[in-house]
């Protein structure tokens, strides 16, 4: 079993930011192979694999490519001259104004390592470095912003929700404990869910790939691992490992799709790698588990799955082989169901759940601002007598509930007609 203890201290490239919206502390960039804390050989292999497949390359291309420094490739690349397995192929007058290329032995061993590994990407952080990360930019960090009533209203100011589930989300939030949304369908959970990646203060580093034994696992997600505003990114502290991903918390969002496998790491043949799973790319953010009890597997089993990392704080994961290593578990865990919450679980498991909140039918006065609002979201004319109607004729004497879908679903079908 592969596992961290202490991870040892690392020079980092900024403080912890004073503003919400400002760069947590990243790891500094190293200046030798030996400060990667990757194996020479590793290094090696991708800069030789990278050379291969694009030909005569520049120091300065190459840096992109691996994101590693120039200090750190210069060091690579003279070892690899010294081995005869790259040359200078041009210079230029400044010392980064180099180009590489493979020698004939050189080509022969990156194709023999592009057979055995495929991956030619930027390299990885270690494990223990990934660990340290993770807890330093921790949403229940005790120097984090905490979430405002101000900063919920902001958000969910135009859903007109009771005051009450709002309350509890601002409770949730500050706890980091997981959320449990239930209620009728249509009632406006998802909706919800997929708002509370608006509350997350901050920015986090992501590293593209984290090194567990001999094996590469690749975590960024541009996808999944929301890029900056221009004005965030000109906040990027200077002299950062540029193998960290300065990126917006993550909020990643699975429904009944989800199975089993898919909370296992996955390995990619052709890549020679493994892909992370959803709740392994959600750290420092929010996974959402949408559409609970509709998953190929029970809810209970499901959930059985991460209570122990719920209360651990960290997950622990299997290499093909059998060797298991722990990443950290550091999310905000949201379940949405639309099920009654004694059908999917019983009382034990309840428990364990942090923050059970029911999201049911809008009163009228509600209802009609959630209406008024999805008129002005469509540029239509709110009338007031129809509106009268649908609250007192189609709602009332038929006894439908008010339900948060509705204005919207309502109104998209009168536009669909009129058009």
């Amino acid at each position: 079993m592969i596992d961290i203890d202490s991870p040892p201290p690392v020079a980092l490239a900024g403080d912890w930011p004073a503003d919400a919206d400002a760069v947590p502390a990243l790891p500094a960039a190293p200046k030798t192979l030996r400060e990667t804390g990757l194996e020479q050989q590793l290094i090696v292999e991708l800069i030789a694999k990278a050379i291969f497949l694009g030909g005569r390359s520049h120091l300065s291309s190459l840096a992109s490519k691996l994101r590693l420094s120039l200090n750190v490739l210069r060091e690579a690349l003279a070892f690899m001259v010294a081995e005869q397995l790259a040359e200078v192929s041009w210079r230029g007058e400044s010392d980064i104004d180099v180009q590489y290329q493979l020698s004939g032995v050189g080509k022969e061993r990156a194709g023999a390592w592009l057979e055995r590994r495929a991956y030619v990407g930027p390299a990885p952080v270690t494990l223990a470095a990934y660990h340290a990360q993770v807890e330093r930019q921790s949403w229940r960090h005790p120097a984090r912003a905490r979430v405002s009533a101000a900063d919920i209203a902001a958000v969910y100011g135009a859903d007109h929700l009771d005051a009450g589930v709002l309350q509890l989300l601002g409770a949730a939030l500050y706890s980091g404990r997981s959320i449990f949304l239930h209620g009728p369908s249509g009632g406006g959970k998802t909706a919800l869910a997929a708002k509370l990646g608006l509350l997350l203060q901050g920015l986090v580093g992501v590293p593209y790939a984290v090194m567990v034994g001999q094996e590469i696992i690749q975590v960024h997600d541009p996808l999944l691992h929301p890029s900056l505003t221009p004005a965030q990114a000109r906040l990027a502290p200077r002299g950062a490992d540029p193998r960290w991903a300065l990126c917006q918390r993550p909020a990643i969002q699975i429904g009944a799709e989800l199975s089993a496998d898919m909370l296992e790491l996955r390995h990619d043949a052709f890549g020679g790698c493994y892909q992370a799973p959803p709740h392994f790319k959600a750290n420092n953010g929010i996974f959402i588990i949408d559409d609970l009890g509709r998953q190929r597997l029970p809810a209970a089993e499901l959930l059985n799955r991460f209570m122990q990392p719920l209360d651990a704080g960290h997950d622990q994961l299997s290499l093909r082989g059998g060797h298991k290593f722990t990443v950290p578990f550091d999310v905000v865990l949201v379940l949405v169901t639309n099920l009654a919450p004694a059908a999917l679980l019983d009382d034990a498991f309840l428990r364990r759940l942090g923050y059970k909140i029911h999201l049911g039918a809008l009163d009228a006065s509600a209802y009609r601002g959630l209406f008024r609002q999805q008129c002005r979201a469509m540029n239509l004319a709110c009338d007031e007598a129809a509106l009268a109607y649908l609250l007192d004729t189609l709602h009332g004497a038929g006894d439908r509930p008010l339900l948060a879908s509705h204005p919207r679903e309502l109104l998209g079908r009168i536009v669909d007609f009129a058009g």
